[in-house]
């Protein structure tokens, strides 16, 4: 390992657990560089919040451009990533979030429509929105709950990317995806797509470009001390967080 030396600022990914602390000893497989240009502070929300986005658009179901795509719980840390994202490529995301408070930071973060759950019906209006032509791919982070809306926005062969189970596992029957139009479903996991680490520099590389080019903004929406953690989870639990959040040694 030559591209790591003593007072480098690197952040790191798919490392050994234990990021409540102070001062951690990483194996220098799993660092990454940080670029000049690049806080310290937008680099924590990047990481892993950024690079899951990359491989999620780049990868698991590579965009082009054009394309209009269901993506649930726009307004988090991920999704803020992927609003910017999406614009950047062209891509018309529809992007669901709990609340309208949420919707209007999730537009002004370049995502075209907005659902509100908490009163809207996500599948009508995905129909309204495509003109009944529903959409060739959803990301769903949540789970349970979305799935079965999930699955009825998709188009014919479209497909579902179950990149998350907030709500509770996902259970699929078969037969349930073939008779919804012969649909595809994946469960992606990071460490399949970012190793080796030639990998994972290149994919930290796209992320930080977008960045440094002005096409993705990102800084934490919410600070906690770290001797605070509790309470920062029970703002996650309790859905008043939008963003990232982060904590400060």
């Amino acid at each position: 390992m030559t591209d790591i030396r003593v007072g480098d600022r690197v952040g790191y990914l798919l490392g050994p657990q234990g990021a409540y602390s102070d001062v951690r000893v990483m194996p220098a497989e799993v660092l990454i560089p940080l670029p000049d240009g690049v806080s310290d502070r937008t680099a924590s929300t990047l990481i892993m919040k950024g690079m899951t986005a990359q491989y999620l658009f780049r990868q698991v179901y590579p965009l082009k451009g054009g394309e209009t795509i269901l993506y649930h719980a726009a307004a988090g840390g991920v999704g803020l990533i992927a609003c910017q994202w999406a614009r950047a490529l062209g891509v018309t995301m529809i992007g669901t979030v709990s609340s309208d408070e949420k919707a209007e930071i999730a537009k002004a973060n370049g995502c075209a429509h907005t659902i509100v759950t908490s009163r809207e019906d996500i599948v009508e209006r995905v129909m309204e929105i495509t003109d009944g032509k529903k959409v060739p791919v959803v990301f769903d982070s949540v789970g349970k709950s979305t799935l079965d809306a999930s699955l009825s926005c998709l188009q014919v062969r479209g497909t579902l990317v179950s990149n998350g189970t907030t709500s509770g596992p996902v259970e699929i029957d078969s037969r349930t995806l073939a008779a919804k139009g012969s649909l595809w479903v994946t469960r992606p996991a990071m460490v399949h797509y970012a190793t080796p680490r030639s990998h994972m520099l290149d994919m930290a590389k796209e992320v930080f470009d977008m960045v440094l080019a002005g096409k993705i903004t990102s800084e934490p929406k919410q600070s906690f001390a770290l001797a605070d953690a509790a309470e920062a989870h029970r703002a996650l639990e309790s859905r008043k967080t939008s963003g990232a959040t982060v904590l400060v040694p």
